[in-house]
């Protein structure tokens, strides 16, 4: 790490000039270069580069937590991992994924192709807006990544050779073992509590069935390797405009349980549901955005489902787990069918515990969401936490209630009338 820097904008431009492809897609001189520094993230700095031949991103790994600063040390290695999780990604996403220009594993600096209009979906969500593709890019970004990079399509030397790579990004997996498994459930300097949520953190601290049924979780995170993970798949790590979506910030990448990205990008669906009527605005609106949104748990659950199933059933020639070759002839190709489907209800099964999971764990923990946050009266707040607590903690104690989407969207209702703390009957 002798070469390694902190970039500013200045250091950008330099870097920048010195590629000759980079040199060329802005066009003119460096000088006449427009560098903006965007990062509104947890980990990362972000710049915007603009020239008059066109504009890129660049993003640079800090030797610390961006929001937490230098008192927080975090390994800078963390960009290799998101260039290679991106390259890995590449050939099944496509256009669903930023396309990478450059990686510096010096600076820990990526060059990537800079995204506007887009926004962060979170920010759109907020603004009670609609993103009509979202769900359904989402769920086949998730479905080919789920399936090319699992057992089912990719031979076991690749398989080997994913799992010894990403294994190494132990820093990053520290902080989803500490903030998603650990700390919610424990006392915790990192979590940050509402006044009001405090019996709430006495009953995640002190009920053992609950604890044993995130434990169970937490094994199956640390042991289930059964596909690449992106490992931060939510709404802030999405970006979009009415006809395009994005997938952005791979750092998290980790060889895991699929489910964990199912179950990740529905929880932030679900608190944004949550959230929606603390928001202000006109009751139709509201129940508008809401109605949105229970759409998109559907579409999301039920299109990932068929397109695993589609693109598995075409990838298990390549595929070392259900190899097409033992399968032959009509009643072969049933089995398989049934093989499949069994594995798919499976992930989907661990899919509700993670999504529990990154609820909690993103309302009592550190780096909460703004959907919450943006809720100024204290109050208001808790009582939105406190519902969506309700919801996640439910999925973790009755886990055979939940096995279709439909089931999600009738426990939402059931959640929207609790009150304050645990033991307020619904």
């Amino acid at each position: 790490m002798s070469q390694y820097r902190v970039l500013d904008a200045a250091g950008v431009s330099d870097w920048l000039a010195a590629d000759a492809r980079l040199r060329v897609l802005l066009g003119g001189a460096p000088s006449g270069w427009r560098v903006r520094d965007v990062a509104d993230g947890n980990l990362n700095s972000v710049f915007l580069v603009d020239g008059p031949g066109g504009g890129v991103c660049v993003k640079q790994a800090l030797p610390y937590v961006r929001v937490a600063g230098e008192s927080w040390p975090l390994d800078v290695d963390r960009a290799r991992y998101e260039a290679a999780y991106f390259a890995r990604v590449a050939p099944f996403v496509g256009g669903l994924a930023p396309e990478i220009f450059r990686f510096d594993p010096e600076l820990r600096a990526i060059a990537m192709e800079k995204l506007e209009p887009h926004i962060i979906l979170r920010k759109g969500l907020i603004a009670g807006d609609r993103y009509a593709r979202v769900a359904s890019e989402v769920a086949e970004y998730v479905a080919q990544t789920s399936v090319h990079t699992s057992d089912l399509a990719a031979p076991f030397e690749t398989r080997a050779k994913d799992l010894a790579l990403f294994s190494g990004n132990v820093a990053l997996q520290r902080i989803s073992v500490d903030l998603i498994f650990l700390d919610p459930f424990a006392v915790s300097e990192r979590n940050k509590i509402l006044p009001a949520l405090e019996p709430w953190a006495e009953r995640l601290r002190d009920d053992l069935d609950l604890k044993a049924a995130v434990a169970g979780f937490r094994i199956a995170y640390l042991t289930k390797a059964q596909s690449l993970l992106h490992g931060d798949l939510h709404s802030g790590s999405i970006m979009v405009t009415p006809d395009q979506t994005k997938v952005i910030d791979g750092e998290f990448a980790w060889v895991g349980p699929s489910g964990f990205d199912v179950g990740n990008f529905i929880a932030h669906l679900v608190m944004a549901w949550f959230a929606k009527p603390f928001h202000g605005g006109d009751a139709r609106d509201i129940a508008a955005c809401r109605e949105a949104l229970e759409a998109d748990i559907i579409e999301f659950w039920r299109r990932f489902r068929a397109r695993f199933l589609e693109i598995a059933a075409r990838a298990t020639a390549s595929g070392e787990a259900l190899p097409a070759s033992h399968f032959q002839g009509t009643a072969g190709s049933a089995r398989l069918g049934e093989l499949l489907t069994t594995h798919v209800d499976d992930i989907l099964r661990d899919a509700v515990g993670f999504l529990a999971l990154k609820m909690i764990r993103r309302i009592v923990g550190f780096a909460q969401v703004a959907d919450f946050l943006v809720i100024a009266d204290e109050t208001a707040q808790a009582t939105a936490k406190a519902r969506a607590l309700g919801f996640a903690r439910s999925l973790l104690l009755e886990p055979q209630v939940y096995r279709q989407p439909g089931d999600l969207l009738t426990a939402l209702k059931r959640f929207d009338v609790a009150g304050l703390t645990p033991g307020d009957r619904v």
